[in-house]
């Protein structure tokens, strides 16, 4: 059989999600071996929102991550995460909500985001009141253009300020350059130097000032291997765990396994070339033009219309695929897809042997 099949895949409704936990621990390996320090990594989990991946990652002594939801945060404190940033500027009830994450979950340190200062000073105001300090990361915009303050002197006055307010404590910067997507890796790692170059000159403007030097978070997927060459720099992957088509096809340079597959059946046969799947937008991730999902055991088949709970693809003779045909894809974009599903059923050896529950993708589990 080939790896991804099932033998008891009449006992799976579709569509489903199938994750295989002996090809995630061989992109966590992977991802430990890409640098030389497993201090240096703190993986994004917004891709499997599962406390069992994020189980996997602790037991290969992966102790920082990186998250973007409370839920997603509070998932790292149930899987006993030792070190959490969350990677998003808590602002309104967010805010109240960290606060009473680092009361249930003690033996994990969490910190988040800033990047101006009325936001500072409403979360410092919080944790004072507390009697707690939050470490701090300041965030930069390093050409993504979606949140960040530009690293120069405006950064450097903040982080300062940051160091004056009951409550929190700076601690680092953090630059997420995902805008730099080039196939190329010498294009991209000529971009993100250009990119990081501002990131450097305000960690040396910080300590020049007195105060103690900012750790520094860089980068996602596909900017890790260059991230992963600079001294002391912490990295942030998250796809690895899971892997997708769009990283596969634009990513070249990283060699990871698929360790997510899609399970769909052929609801109904339209015309000679034209086949009715039951993968719709509410199971595969649909912000990206199609393909949204290749099929392992059905390459031919091409996307060409979807809804709801509908994909329609074309292939050369729907004679090869009868109705309640069972095809395995990989998608486009696997961390959006993943939010699409309750629970994932768990292959062992081609058998699925248990459900995982997607706990983060809910956006509030208990605080």
């Amino acid at each position: 059989m080939n790896w991804y099949e099932l033998h008891n895949i009449n006992t799976v409704d579709s569509p489903a999600l199938l994750v295989y936990p002996e090809r995630m621990r061989d992109n966590i390996l992977a991802v430990k071996a890409s640098v030389k320090d497993v201090q240096r990594l703190r993986p994004h989990v917004k891709t499997s929102k599962i406390t069992e991946a994020a189980q996997l990652l602790i037991e290969e002594g992966i102790h920082k991550f990186k998250c973007a939801t409370i839920a997603e945060a509070e998932m790292l404190g149930l899987a006993g995460a030792k070190d959490v940033l969350l990677a998003y500027q808590p602002v309104g009830p967010k805010i109240e909500r960290l606060q009473e994450l680092t009361d249930q979950y003690p033996d994990t340190k969490y910190s988040c985001l800033v990047d101006n200062a009325a936001s500072a000073v409403a979360i410092a105001a919080q944790f004072a009141t507390a009697q707690k300090v939050l470490p701090l990361y300041l965030d930069l915009n390093v050409g993504m253009n979606r949140t960040g303050i530009i690293p120069g002197a405006a950064a450097l006055a903040l982080y300062q300020e940051l160091a004056h307010l009951p409550g929190v404590t700076p601690v680092g910067l953090h630059a997420y350059d995902g805008h730099l997507h080039d196939v190329d890796i010498a294009i991209r790692k000529e971009k993100c130097d250009a990119a990081y170059v501002p990131v450097q000159a305000l960690a040396q403007a910080i300590t020049d000032s007195g105060l103690p030097a900012p750790r520094i978070v860089a980068g996602g997927s596909p900017t890790f291997p260059i991230h992963a060459e600079r001294e002391g720099v912490e990295c942030s992957p998250g796809t690895f765990i899971f892997w997708d088509w769009g990283y596969q096809q634009h990513l070249p340079d990283q060699q990871y396994d698929y360790a997510a597959v899609l399970v769909t059946r052929v609801i109904s046969i339209i015309d000679g070339e034209r086949l009715c799947l039951d993968l719709g937008h509410k199971s595969v991730a649909a912000e990206n033009p199609q393909p949204r999902v290749v099929f392992l055991n059905a390459p031919e088949a091409l996307p060409v219309s979807q809804s709801e709970e509908h994909l329609v693809v074309k292939v050369a003779d729907t004679a090869q695929y009868p109705v309640g045909t069972v095809l395995y894809g990989v998608p486009y974009h696997i961390c959006p897809t993943v939010a699409l599903y309750e629970r994932v059923g768990v292959v062992e050896k081609n058998t699925c042997i248990a459900q995982w529950k997607v706990v983060a993708r809910d956006r509030k589990i208990m605080i």
